[in-house]
């Protein structure tokens, strides 16, 4: 039964700060524990949890006790087993969250796996909202930038790639697994003897270890002969259908039928992105970028960016499989981040240079500044820029060399602008321009996209030093998240992965405005955040 917390506002009799030294009490005031308490634990709305609870039975041990830790582990990357010790031991993690004396609220050790685990099957049932844990997330950053002067009007946007609880494994492997779990799942009894070999010890050290290079193909084949009977049992098992999928699922992506028959390995280029990557993990893709191959999920990560913040902070956060492209997370983030956070520039790489993220950021009013562009440069020499166009409609009102066009629309997905012959057959610019001599008249035809890209590279071109000197400084806040564990996380699936993945953002978020609350960061910026804060907070 769901119950909230109203004990957090009461004072105890037993308080330890009541009898506490006065040199002791002065540096708990002075440490991260009493921010924490007022502006963290104190600010968590607990009613939106009560989906996770039912009617009836014992309450619930506090929500807000309970997100609280979980904010607290992932600002010190520590154990569960760690964090409980704190919880029993550690006064500040205890004053931290409510309580005034060592012991005074016991809690279970499974207390807080099966909060986690309540946490991870809603976000699991409802796929297609933000994880409930966004939602304290946005409210705690909101109150954050408010307190401490920082502006949501300037904000950077990147993505970086991660893994889950999963090892990095090439085909053979991935055959191997499939096949055990695919074994494991059919009765002893209903096994043939060339499946029951695959639990022996010496199958795995045979199949993945002995085997020569050369022999790689054969074995995988083998393997894979061995995953089509164990699905021919399995899909006659309404107990095992699970199992089942996961084989056919194999089979579909990494197999083809041979001239016998039986199934064989696709060659390497036919598997695509999207493919399994684990027998453990059926959310992670695959994906080359940059040069770095990786196997899981992509984290992206905005935040503010504004010069005169004391510090930045963390914005929004969304997990997608990797062969998601930068550019549709985006588009798809960008109405939601102007609606929560009043952003109205945001900087980003050439990555996310698309026309749907441009007609996403023109609908949501958010300018887009880019550090560079991607895809090749025209290879006409006179670039549309050097045509007079029109701002809103995209005509062409004058070409290079000064000339009105007798009929300028716009058709399809191309500016068209029609000039007489008299003008364009003699000019000294028709062997640069994209001009086309017809029988009765010279036509030019743009590509709207070709325009678009002209004017970002223009004004890219003018600031950018400016927007590189944004953007990039999003690199840290990646970099920071991996040093915390978010390189390769201890939980598999695309939803528990959201969840941790915004824990661990919202514990970044936490750690800023700590440390700019005890005096952090450089004074002048602060005093200079201070006021802007008073004047635009969000």
């Amino acid at each position: 039964m769901f119950r909230e917390n109203p004990e957090n506002r009461q004072g105890s009799l037993l308080d330890a700060t009541i009898w506490m030294d006065k040199r002791t009490n002065d540096r708990l005031m002075k440490s991260w524990a009493p921010i924490f308490y007022k502006e963290v634990f104190l600010k968590i709305d607990e009613a939106p949890f009560s989906c996770l609870y039912g009617t009836t039975g014992a309450p619930n041990f506090p929500v807000n006790v309970l997100l609280s830790l979980e904010y607290i582990k992932h600002m010190k990357d520590c154990s569960d087993l760690e964090l409980l010790d704190d919880y029993c031991f550690d006064y500040l993690v205890n004053y931290a969250v409510g309580n005034r004396s060592i012991g005074e609220r016991p809690m279970a050790d499974r207390t807080l796996y099966n909060f986690r685990s309540r946490v991870y099957q809603y976000s699991i049932e409802n796929p297609d909202c933000d994880d409930i844990l966004f939602g304290p997330f946005l409210s705690l950053t909101k109150n954050f930038a408010m307190k401490s002067g920082v502006s949501t009007k300037e904000q950077r946007t990147d993505t970086t790639m991660f893994m889950s609880n999963i090892k990095k494994a090439g085909r053979l492997a991935l055959a191997y697994d499939v096949l055990t779990s695919a074994v494991k799942a059919i009765p002893e009894g209903a096994r043939t003897g060339a499946l029951a070999e695959a639990l022996l010890p010496g199958f795995r050290t045979d199949t993945l270890y002995r085997v020569k290079g050369a022999e790689k193909d054969k074995k995988l084949d083998q393997v894979m002969g061995c995953c089509e009977d164990a699905y021919d049992i399995l899909k006659g098992l309404p107990e095992a259908a699970g199992a089942a999928a996961l084989v056919r699922r194999f089979l579909r992506e990494q197999s083809e039928t041979g001239s016998d028959g039986r199934a064989r390995a696709k060659h390497d280029v036919l598997v695509r992105s999207g493919s399994l990557q684990s027998a453990y993990d059926a959310d992670a893709t695959y994906r080359n970028k940059a040069g770095k191959r990786q196997s899981g999920y992509v984290l992206e990560l905005t935040e503010t960016c504004a010069d005169e913040n004391p510090y930045q902070l963390i914005t929004d956060y969304r997990v997608e499989r990797n062969n998601v492209g930068d550019a549709k997370i985006l588009k798809d983030r960008l109405g939601g981040i102007r609606e929560n956070t009043g952003c109205e520039g945001m900087w980003v790489d050439g990555g996310y240079n698309s026309p749907e993220v441009a007609g996403a950021a023109k609908e949501a009013g958010v300018e887009l500044h880019y550090t560079n562009l991607g895809g090749s440069r025209p290879r006409k020499k006179m670039p549309p820029g050097a045509y007079e166009i029109d701002g809103d409609t995209d005509t062409i009102l004058k070409c290079p060399a000064g000339h009105a066009p007798a009929r300028a629309d716009v058709t399809g997905s191309q500016s068209v602008a029609r000039f007489g012959l008299d003008k364009c057959g003699g000019c000294a610019l028709r062997n640069e321009c994209h001009v086309k001599l017809q029988a009765k008249e010279a036509v030019v035809r743009i590509p709207l996209n070709s325009i678009r890209a002209s004017r970002e590279r223009a004004s890219m071109n003018a600031s950018i030093a400016e927007n590189t000197s944004k953007r990039a400084a999003i690199e840290g806040s990646n970099s920071a998240m991996k040093r915390k564990g978010q390189d390769k996380l201890k939980v598999r699936g695309i939803a528990k992965c959201s969840v941790v993945s915004g824990l661990k953002a919202a514990a970044q978020n936490i750690k800023r405005f700590a440390k700019y609350m005890l005096g952090g960061y450089d004074a002048a910026i602060r005093k200079k955040a201070k006021r802007i804060g008073e004047v635009c907070p969000i």
